[in-house]
């Protein structure tokens, strides 16, 4: 396989390993480091990306092993999971600060789920993922994904409730 045809295929989903990546790792440099070395993996597997039935997501499920790999990891004490890909230039200054409030909140709420809820989650409503690829990604049954994401989404919901009901009677 020559460069063109590795970056035809890879390319239009780098972006995600990238976002996957931040989910899982605490700053921009780690994400962009991790997505580097996916990429330096998936070149040196170029040879064999024919025989895989979907290039992206097994390129998501080395990402996801990778990053969580990497917080096993002891250097990776300090690590924790952080995730913002919301960037809008045209809202006003407090629509962008209460923007940015709100998913800080989000992300404190999504950084207490167990890490099942927190994947799914974050592949389903934040990548956009369908079911079957998330089942793939993550090797679970569709029955178990969906309990998951229900799971995760009430929690998220019930803990942004408190917030912003909180005081009031």
């Amino acid at each position: 396989m020559k460069q063109t045809e590795f970056l035809t295929i890879v390319m239009p989903f780098k972006d995600k390993l990238f976002r996957m990546a931040k989910r899982l790792l605490v700053s921009t440099e780690e994400a962009e480091d991790a997505t580097q070395e996916i990429l330096i993996k998936l070149w040196s597997k170029k040879n064999k990306m024919d025989s895989y039935n979907n290039v992206e997501a097994f390129a998501m499920t080395m990402t996801k092993n990778f990053c969580l790999d990497r917080l096993k990891s002891k250097q990776a004490g300090n690590l924790k999971l952080v995730h913002s890909n919301y960037t809008d230039s045209s809202t006003s200054l407090q629509g962008e600060l209460e923007a940015k409030d709100s998913i800080s909140w989000v992300e404190r709420i999504m950084d207490e789920l167990p890490e099942q809820q927190k994947m799914v989650l974050q592949l389903r409503d934040v990548e956009q993922y369908e079911y079957e690829e998330i089942e793939k990604l993550l090797d679970m049954k569709p029955t178990a994904i969906r309990v998951a994401l229900s799971r995760a989404r009430k929690t998220v919901r019930e803990k942004l409730m408190e917030k912003h009901n909180y005081g009031i009677a």
